[in-house]
């Protein structure tokens, strides 16, 4: 590959993270797909972008961290919830069509981006709810199937965590989005990442372009949220999960 087409990969991937970072999610709308149109078959195109995308929670939580806004015990929560599922999902990607997977995805995603529009004041402003054993386990149940499918799936689980975390536990867009980018494009992605290195291969030649987009991209997606606020934050989501739903139904 030439220089202009690792500059172009470059370029791609920093817009598709600006926007992820931004929202909370769906780096993988633009970046998976200009890989296998660069003639990466799917499974090492997958397990590229989630290399890749771990630049992106590398960045995000470079920026994040400097607003000290994520909880020590509900961090490790996420964490335990979604991890198992990850790596689940990931194991099952490789083994199973998931075309009708996708589909009833993007279906839900964006069901959740109109939802959002309708709600005007939604996550807005942080009102924590459910945290009693009742609503931890109806919540971590639910973050553990999110983890099946981020695991298993290319692209728009992050923006599901983000509105479960908005809507069930009471979080504002900008922590929720917070979360998001730390734990699953870090953490939940890693977890990916490493699974699917090991069951699939990886393109190492076009990382270096992928990473230093991701990992930019991140860091000023992050830092655009913490600056505009809950209702940019609330915009582009919605922008983004209809986008994304709109690509998984129709790809």
């Amino acid at each position: 590959m030439d220089i202009n087409s690792l500059i172009l990969i470059f370029i791609i991937s920093l817009i598709a993270n600006i926007f992820s970072a931004f929202s909370g999610g769906g780096a993988g709308l633009i970046q998976l797909p200009v890989l296998i149109f660069l003639g990466l078959p799917f499974s090492i195109a997958l397990a590229t972008h989630k290399v890749a995308s771990v630049a992106l929670g590398v960045g995000a939580t470079l920026r994040h961290l400097k607003e000290n806004t994520l909880e020590r015990q509900f961090t490790f929560f996420i964490l335990l919830c979604g991890l198992p599922g990850v790596i689940l999902g990931a194991n099952l990607v490789l083994k199973i069509p998931d075309r009708t997977a996708e589909i009833a995805l993007g279906l839900l995603i964006l069901g959740l981006g109109l939802y959002s529009a309708r709600r005007r004041t939604l996550g807005q402003d942080y009102q924590p709810q459910h945290r009693n054993l009742t609503g931890m386990t109806t919540g971590g149940l639910v973050l553990f199937a999110i983890g099946i499918l981020n695991g298993s799936l290319t692209s728009g689980t992050g923006l599901f965590v983000t509105l479960w975390l908005v809507r069930w536990f009471g979080l504002d867009y900008k922590r929720a989005v917070a979360y998001t980018l730390v734990l699953v494009g870090l953490f939940w992605n890693g977890a990916g990442a490493i699974t699917l290195g090991m069951l699939s291969e990886i393109h190492w030649q076009w990382l270096p372009s992928l990473l230093l987009g991701s990992l930019l991209g991140g860091y000023i997606g992050a830092h655009l949220s913490i600056t505009r606020g809950n209702r940019w934050i609330k915009r582009i989501f919605e922008l983004i999960t209809i986008l994304v739903g709109l690509k998984l139904i129709w790809s």
